[in-house]
């Protein structure tokens, strides 16, 4: 049944149009009559309905979902395993994947793709404290809703921390851009695993470039083991090196020295978008452990794919061809530098020196920033020649450098290059101009002129016309550090004729507006109520309160009083039948609305009572109830509270995993 379009499931779900295709389902949009709202429905196709491993997967996706709720995971709403079609009921999605976003995109602004991985961080967060690891993170199973709203999806894959990833799956191949080297080597998974993936979609995200690209899957396999990504910024300059060393310690090989939580990844983001100076100097060069052997990936590949794509022929070595013309070339240049060295004696000498003196070799450019100006010239670690630039900033200390051209580990310089170093100085100190008298555009612009920046402040007056400066503060004349902010006072015109705000506490909202607006008020649109032992529409307050002094045609809120009509709770009873022939304990799960109500949830004995009864709190609407037994789906009731009836939507058979056989319920 892979084509549902037109057809209706359970007399609940008319499926309307396909909206997806997957390697094990086909996922359908569909209208919920009963909620009277757009789903979508995730179907196993029908090949896999006999397949145990597959079926597994599909029931521990709706497995590791029910135990979710967070708005950054897709939610399921009901699921359904019968013989001949099995299927989740997950909220609708009307937006596009973060593959897709890319592709649009290319590059992304590294504030915008910061907060996608802050949402997507958070929704990995949840999960992981749930023991859940999703082990399949990629950009396909990401959701950007048009309010930019991410929705993690697919947990097809997904596992209890600590379980083993033993083979190299055919869906993990086609993820093979975004696993971690854990899982490449079919080693145990944790949630730090999810972190690699993570930092693999960010690099892409940020650079428009996956980290690993090869012609086949299991060379990506193999780099993902043996190959550290290409830093970020040599890709894209415009990304802060903060976020640069953020990506690399996640995409680390030995999980050890990736991010302890998703927490931890998502702070230090949150701490680049504050300020897109921090860095965090985290070691990440110095790896110096030995790969282990991959055992999914067979040691033959590792002989076979040595070529990565990357212009690098990895575990060989590279030797120079002395017989080259550049090499023979140079040769002939020593043997005339001796030739003159014989000749000449000293100038020889001293020409040679210079020669190789000059010869200065590339280094990655320094972090300067945040050293002092002091210790950098006394070191003889540098050979650079520094440019010094004053300037000032009041929240750093003097003597600091603050920023530097080049940026720190922005590109490959001589070691004897000139670096352009701004130092933080002592403030210079500047006059305030006069400004008295100005209009507000000229006060501003003559400020702006002597390096002030301004503040404006509206003051009432009766006697400077409307737009003109009254006075400035600091005054005019003041000797001030430049760059400061002068306040300037810009008359407001005439103070308006003030009013007193009448008392009408205790009257009734018809009266109290109609004494305001006589009195030349207005009154807000928004009322705002409060519960009290009043009549309903009693004004309680107004906001000015009575007796205030306020301008002419000024807004009056007012504050009425309201009684609640509380509703009362009630009790709903709901008896479900068990399936007397089991003799042995039986773990029974109640979920309401998709929640697992853990007071109701308990171990049962069919055989000693085939009737097990609970009670569920409402006040009004419905509630769907779900009963699993040994975690596999038995019976969902729709509770609704204004009728009080109980309706069972869904009966499923118990399978006895002692027997491996379907129990049929008691007769009750």
């Amino acid at each position: 049944m892979d084509n549902c379009v037109g057809k209706r499931l359970d007399k609940r779900y008319e499926i309307q149009e396909l909206i997806g295709v997957g390697g094990m389902s086909m996922v359908y949009k569909a209208y919920d009559q009963l909620e009277e709202k757009t789903v979508a429905l995730k179907v196993l196709k029908d090949e896999f309905l006999s397949n145990k491993d597959f079926t597994r997967r599909f029931k521990n996706e709706s497995k590791a979902i029910s135990i979710l709720s967070h708005p950054n995971i897709v939610k399921v709403e009901n699921v359904s395993f019968g013989d001949k079609m099995q299927y989740i009921v997950m909220e609708y999605i009307d937006g596009i994947t973060l593959a897709e976003y890319i592709q649009n995109h290319s590059q992304i602004k590294w504030q915008k793709a910061s907060g996608f991985i802050c949402q997507i961080l958070k929704a990995l967060e949840h999960a992981h404290d749930k023991d859940i690891v999703h082990r399949d993170m990629k950009p396909q199973n990401i959701m950007i809703l048009p309010d930019r709203t991410v929705k993690v999806t697919d947990f097809g894959i997904a596992r209890f921390t600590g379980q083993k990833s033993t083979t190299l799956t055919e869906k993990t191949i086609g993820s093979v851009h975004y696993i971690s080297p854990e899982q490449a080597k079919g080693d145990i998974v944790d949630d730090k695993a999810d972190l690699y993936s993570v930092g693999a979609i960010f690099y892409e995200m940020l650079t428009g470039k996956l980290p690993f690209e090869a012609e086949t899957a299991v060379s990506v396999a193999l780099m993902q083991v043996q190959v550290k990504p290409k830093p970020p910024r040599e890709n894209c300059e415009n990304i802060p090196i903060g976020l640069e060393e953020i990506i690399m310690k996640a995409m680390e090989k030995d999980k050890m020295r990736r991010f302890s939580s998703a927490k931890e990844m998502m702070d230090a983001i949150v701490r680049v978008k504050q300020n897109p100076h921090t860095t965090f100097n985290y070691s990440y060069f110095s790896d110096k452990e030995i790969t282990k052997r991959m055992d999914p990936i067979k040691q033959e590949d590792l002989d076979k794919n040595k070529d990565y794509g990357d212009n690098y022929v990895h575990g060989e070595e590279k030797y120079e061809d002395i017989s080259s013309p550049d090499k023979k070339w140079f040769r002939a240049m020593i043997a005339i530098g001796i030739s003159t060295l014989v000749f000449l004696l000293g100038f020889g000498c001293y020409a040679l020196f210079g020669y190789f003196a000059s010869s200065a070799k590339d280094v990655d450019v320094p972090n300067f920033i945040g050293k002092k100006i002091s210790e950098i010239q006394a070191s003889r670690e540098y050979k650079f020649s520094f440019e010094v630039e004053p300037t000032y900033d009041p929240d750093k200390p003097e003597g600091v450098v603050v920023d530097q051209d080049p940026k720190p580990n922005s590109k490959k310089i001589k070691e004897d290059a000139k670096i352009n170093l701004k130092v933080n100085g002592s403030p210079v100190q500047s006059k305030v101009p006069t400004v008295r008298g100005l209009s507000e555009e000229s006060a501003r612009a003559k400020l702006k002129e002597a390096g002030f920046s301004t503040e404006v402040l509206g003051v009432e007056d009766n006697e400077v016309p409307k737009n003109i400066v009254i006075r400035a503060d600091p005054e005019e004349g003041s000797l001030i550090n430049s760059k400061s902010t002068v306040k300037i006072f810009v008359s407001k015109g005439a103070a308006a004729k003030k009013i007193r705000v009448p008392d009408v506490t205790g009257l009734d909202r018809a009266t109290a507006i109609e004494r305001i607006v006589a009195s030349g008020l207005k009154i807000s649109e928004k009322i705002a109520k409060k519960e009290s032992d009043k009549a309903s529409d009693t004004v309680l307050s107004t906001d000015p309160a009575a007796g205030s002094e306020v301008g002419e045609n000024t807004t009056i809120q007012l504050t009425v009083s309201f009684k609640e009509t509380k509703k009362k709770e009630k009790l709903a009873e709901i008896s479900v039948d068990l399936p007397s022939a089991v003799n042995h304990d039986v773990a029974l799960n109640v979920y309401i609305d998709g929640v697992s109500d853990d007071s109701n949830s308990k171990k049962v004995k069919p055989s000693y009572n085939n009737v097990y009864k609970f009670q569920i709190k409402g006040t009004t609407g419905k509630k769907v109830v779900g009963v699993d037994l040994d975690g596999s789906p038995y019976r969902v009731y729709e509770v609704n509270f204004d009728s009080g009836q109980i309706v069972v939507k869904q009966k499923n058979q118990y399978v006895d995993p002692q027997t491996q056989a379907a129990t049929p319920p008691s007769a009750n």
